[in-house]
């Protein structure tokens, strides 16, 4: 179902998980796809953070900047929905973790050149129509040598999936939404931008990103005795991707 948003990103990340923020935190923190999946994959890649300063970019409720800071990293950590961010808050109190209201599709006026050993950037990307500013502000707060670790929906999953597909070309940027299970009802309607893996990818190069390892992510074991039907199904084929660059 190919259409143009019908408001900025800002709102439909923020129009998204404002209504579901509080089901999302109580959920997420051991929910199979999340912490048996895309979490451990994305976190493996930044590996050990002690001591460095980590930017948690599009953090929802808090759950990796609180891992990331208790791992012995300061954090500076930003999301563009105000409901996560007091859940976030909570979250991290009492730990190195600095929070505020930040929007991925506008520049990060308040985070110096320079200043970032890491950048971790977990599910977010997708409601952002054009990755190349991100990744070149990204690139601006990284210091030399930093990573920047981000995951995404997976483009050829999305591909196989004809409600995403719709009537799109392969290679076009295109809106979807649907109702998410597994955080309760009423299940909340998400919508989230599908594109092709060399928009992702180039758009990186371009930056001055150097791609260091592209992880297409396999579930870890424990999640067949938790959620067999999906470990099946993504120890088949994978739902994301994970991606580790340079600069």
């Amino acid at each position: 179902m190919s259409r143009r948003p019908s408001s900025p990103d800002s709102e439909i990340a923020r129009r998204a998980y404002a209504s579901f923020a509080e089901r999302y935190d109580a959920a997420a923190p051991t929910k199979p796809h999340n912490a048996l999946y895309e979490r451990p994959a994305s976190l493996s890649l930044l590996g050990d953070v002690a001591g460095r300063d980590v930017i948690d970019a599009g953090c929802g409720s808090g759950i990796c900047s609180e891992k990331l800071a208790r791992g012995g990293a300061r954090v500076r950590a930003f999301d563009i929905t105000p409901e996560m961010l007091g859940l976030a808050r909570k979250r991290c109190a009492g730990l190195d973790v600095d929070i505020r209201e930040g929007d991925l599709s506008k520049p990060l006026d308040w985070l110096a050149s320079n200043s970032a050993d890491a950048i971790l950037c977990s599910l977010a990307l997708d409601y952002v129509r054009d990755l190349a500013p991100v990744f070149s502000e990204f690139h601006r707060v990284a210091r030399q040598g930093a990573h920047l670790v981000f995951s995404m929906g997976h483009p050829m999953r999305d591909w196989t999936d004809p409600r995403s597909r719709g009537d799109a070309n392969y290679f076009a940027t295109n809106l979807w939404g649907l109702h998410w299970g597994g955080f309760g009802a009423p299940n909340p309607y998400v919508e989230s931008y599908r594109r092709p893996l060399q928009d992702i990818l180039n758009g990186l190069a371009d930056a001055g990103w150097r791609l260091d390892r592209f992880v297409e992510p396999l579930p870890l074991a424990e999640m067949e005795a938790v959620d067999p039907e999906h470990f099946r199904e993504l120890s088949f084929s994978p739902a994301f991707i994970c991606v580790r660059a340079i600069k």
